[in-house]
């Protein structure tokens, strides 16, 4: 297969939909050769919001160091490649297009056919492990107790804050979510946390008394160095990062840190881009209340002055009420598109959860293109809501193709 054959096929497993449970990546990993080398140090990171952000600064905070690195993160806004990368470069097409070959002919006769997820993961660790890489950053996909990076052995379990998300698959509260996300948590190994709700703290500190996993609280964000993203809650995910990576055994001096967190880069999170000189656009995947609660106090900082066009769009399930709420209050137009997934919510539907004093200055759309056509005289736009809403922007923007999944 060329890499375009290779991603077909491997989109067409999206239909197997997502499987919580640690047999199949076992098998998966172990029949493809994909376990890590032991002198590989491994970070796992779990949590609902800032997980891509921490896992991109311990990322290059460990490249300050001269280490080789393997981050895999989820989802992609633009490209597959996104996903899977060795000390900041994206996995080569050609060489993905091999692996999901040997990976089809591998698994075409197994009763329990492996998900994109699982398949995804298989991948990346293989070609970590052919690279070399002295350190391995994984994001977990989704809770943690049953994700498929759980089946990877790891040096060090970091939690980014706990809030409400995928209740259908992680429970309804927060003392049940915070169990599923610290689950992550080894035997005798350290655990980092960023700071929690007090209901998911102390789930949080149980876990660690039953494991024996020395807990560290990180309860003060990072302050005295600029940081590669943008963002008020990002000295906390610096913070958090630069704890993960002492705890692996990693030495840092004053210059290795500065450089690490001034070149941290992660799309899609309070990221700009100036498509012409009378034009800034602002991309944030915040698609929970948490979330656009840290983009509203980072917009207030960076644009105190400006009330930006806002382009929002979400997928059914989520909370889109407070969202909104906190939104309309620092917006000026707002436009509403549909998003590409089946879960998309209608227009209509954001129209009437948005608050009554907003809805005069509401309009909706057909499409992501038509919503940005609608706003190419404002001089400052945010787009927001959706991890697939901001990776069709960012397509379209770049001029790249667009191939969401989802897992």
């Amino acid at each position: 297969m060329n890499y375009s054959e290779a991603i077909s096929w491997l989109y067409s497993t999206q239909t197997f939909g997502i499987k919580l449970g640690l047999e199949n990546p076992t098998r998966l990993l172990r029949e493809y050769l994909a376990f890590p080398r032991h002198t590989t140090k491994v970070i796992q990171v779990a949590g609902t919001n800032g997980k891509g952000s921490t896992c991109a600064f311990i990322d290059s905070l460990a490249r300050a160091t001269g280490s080789r690195t393997g981050l895999f993160t989820s989802p992609h806004l633009v490209s597959y490649r996104e996903r899977i990368q060795v000390s900041g470069q994206q996995m080569p097409e050609e060489t993905i297009a091999k692996g999901l070959s040997e990976l089809r002919e591998l698994v075409k006769d197994w009763e329990h056919h492996p998900t994109f997820f699982e398949l995804t993961l298989a991948l990346a660790m293989r070609y970590f492990y052919e690279q070399e890489c002295e350190l391995i950053v994984l994001e977990v996909g989704m809770g943690g107790r049953f994700d498929a990076t759980t089946v990877v052995p790891s040096d060090v379990a970091v939690l980014t804050p706990v809030d409400l998300d995928h209740q259908q698959w992680l429970g309804d509260t927060l003392t049940a979510i915070a169990g599923e996300k610290s689950a992550i948590f080894r035997e005798g190994k350290p655990a980092i946390s960023a700071p929690q709700a007090p209901e998911a703290a102390r789930v949080i500190e149980q876990t660690a008394n039953q494991t024996r996993s020395p807990l560290t609280w990180i309860s003060e964000p990072l302050r005295g160095y600029p940081l590669g993203l943008l963002g008020e809650h990002q000295a906390s995910n610096a913070a958090v990062a630069l704890e993960a990576l002492y705890a692996a055994g990693f030495e840092m001096n004053y210059d290795v840190v500065l450089s690490g967190l001034s070149k941290a880069t992660h799309p899609g999170r309070f990221e700009i881009i100036s498509p012409n000189e009378d034009q800034s656009i602002i991309l944030d995947i915040a698609h929970n209340p948490h979330a656009t609660r840290s983009l509203v106090a980072s917009l207030r900082k960076h644009f105190p002055k400006q009330k930006p066009a806002l382009i929002f769009g979400a997928a059914g399930s989520k909370e889109i009420d407070p969202m909104l709420e906190m939104l309309e209050e620092v917006a000026g137009e707002i436009h509403f598109t549909p998003i590409n997934s089946p879960r998309s919510t209608q227009t209509d539907t954001l129209f009437e959860h948005t608050p009554e004093q907003g809805k005069e200055r509401c309009r909706q759309h057909s499409n992501v293109k038509a919503a940005l056509l609608a706003c190419e005289k404002a001089p400052l736009v945010l787009v927001t809501g959706s991890a697939f809403l901001v990776g069709e922007t960012k397509a379209l923007l770049e001029e790249s193709e667009h191939l969401a999944s989802s897992q």
